[in-house]
C-alpha cells in the first residue's frame, strides 16, 4: 500500500494529460504491471468526493485497450503540497507521533522530516512557520496539563468574533480534526464543551487546581466535521490574492480552486454580514467579494465610505 497510494494519487492529472493512453504504457511508465495497472484504475473509480453520487467520483472510459479519465473529481491538481497545506499536514504528524503507541514514531519523524526540506527548498519561510511555533508551544503546554490532570488559564483569539478572551477551561483531550490541532475543554466562562484551535491560543498558563468537567461535559461528535453547514451559515465566493490565501486555512470554506497567478476562488462560510464585510475590508486589495451581489455592493460602499473620509481628513 505504501507504493500504491502515490500512484493512485498521481495517476488522475498523469491520464488527463494523456487522454486515450495504452494501459501498458502508463503501466511501463508507473513502473508496475499492466495488471496491477488495471487494479489501481478499478480502485480509483469508487474513488471521490462526498455525496458519492455521479459527477463525484472519478470516471473512467476505455476503448480497448486504452484508458482516458472522463470526471477527475477534483484530482486534477498534480500531488504537490503548498506552504499551508504542508504547514497543517506537519501539525498533525508531529501531534499523532507524540502519542504513545497509536503509530509508528520513527516512520512519523522520517515523514516529517522530508515534508521539512521539501517545503524549506520550494517556499521562503512565512507565516505558515511561525503559526506552526506558537502550536507546538500551545500543544506541549496542553498536553503537560492533560498528563497532570489540572486546569489551563488560556488566552484565545476567536476568528468568527475578532477578538481575544482569556478562558478558564478543564481540559478533556487533544483532537487532530483535518489537519489541525484543538485542545477539547470545559470552558467555565461559556459553562458548555468548546474546541479550541491550537494555533489561536496567544498564551498558556497550567493553574495549581485539579481539571474536574462536569458530568455533563460530553465528548462533540465530529463525524461529519468539525463546521457541519447549519441552517444559520450563509456562503460567499471570494477571490483570494497568494498573500491571502491563509484565510483559506484559518476560516472553514466549502471549496477552494486555484487560478491564474496563484490566486484562489474561495466559498466561505459565515454568520454575520458584518463580520465578512470587515475582514474583506482589513484584507485591501487582497480579497474581492465575487457573490452574493448584495454583500460585494456593502463591501464596496464602505470602501469609499472610508475613502472620502480619509481625503476629507
Amino acid at each position: 500500500m505504501a507504493e500504491r497510494l502515490p500512484r493512485l494519487l498521481s495517476l488522475v492529472p498523469y491520464l488527463l494529460a494523456r487522454p486515450g493512453i495504452a494501459i501498458g504504457e502508463a503501466a511501463a511508465d508507473f513502473g508496475t504491471t499492466e495488471k496491477q495497472l488495471r487494479r489501481d484504475l478499478e480502485l480509483l473509480w469508487m474513488c471521490g468526493l462526498p455525496g458519492y453520487g455521479p459527477g463525484d467520483l472519478v470516471d473512467l472510459s476505455f476503448s480497448g485497450d486504452t484508458v482516458t479519465v472522463t470526471e477527475d473529481a477534483g484530482m486534477r491538481r498534480p500531488l504537490r503540497l503548498t506552504t499551508a497545506e504542508a504547514t497543517s499536514l506537519l501539525v498533525a504528524l508531529r501531534a499523532l507521533g507524540d502519542v504513545p503507541g497509536m503509530v509508528d514514531t520513527d516512520a512519523v519523524r522520517r515523514a516529517v522530516a522530508k515534508i521539512e526540506r521539501a517545503v524549506g527548498a520550494a517556499t521562503p519561510a512565512g507565516v505558515a512557520v511561525e503559526l506552526t511555533a506558537r502550536e507546538e508551544a500551545s500543544t506541549a503546554a496542553v498536553r503537560a496539563a492533560l498528563q497532570a490532570g489540572r486546569v489551563l488559564r488560556i488566552r484565545y483569539y476567536t476568528a468568527g468574533r475578532d477578538a481575544v478572551s482569556d478562558r478558564i477551561v478543564d481540559p478533556m483531550r487533544l483532537v487532530v480534526v483535518e489537519g489541525r490541532g484543538y485542545l477539547e475543554a470545559w470552558c467555565r466562562g461559556a459553562e458548555a464543551v468548546r474546541l479550541f484551535r491550537l494555533d489561536r491560543v496567544e498564551d498558556v498558563e497550567m493553574l495549581d487546581e485539579s481539571a474536574a468537567p462536569p458530568p455533563e461535559a460530553e465528548p462533540t461528535d465530529l463525524s461529519a466535521g468539525l463546521f457541519p453547514p447549519s441552517a444559520d451559515h450563509r456562503t460567499a465566493a471570494l477571490e483570494l490574492a497568494p498573500w491571502a490565501r491563509w484565510i483559506a486555512e484559518y476560516y472553514p470554506v466549502d471549496d477552494i480552486v486555484e487560478t491564474d497567478g496563484g490566486r484562489a476562488r474561495v466559498v466561505l462560510r459565515y454568520a454575520d454580514p458584518s463580520w465578512l464585510v470587515r475582514l474583506v475590508l482589513g484584507l485591501g486589495g487582497g480579497a474581492r467579494v465575487l457573490e452574493p451581489a448584495a454583500l460585494a455592493a456593502t463591501v464596496a460602499e464602505r470602501a469609499r465610505a472610508a475613502l472620502a473620509a480619509t481625503d476629507g481628513g
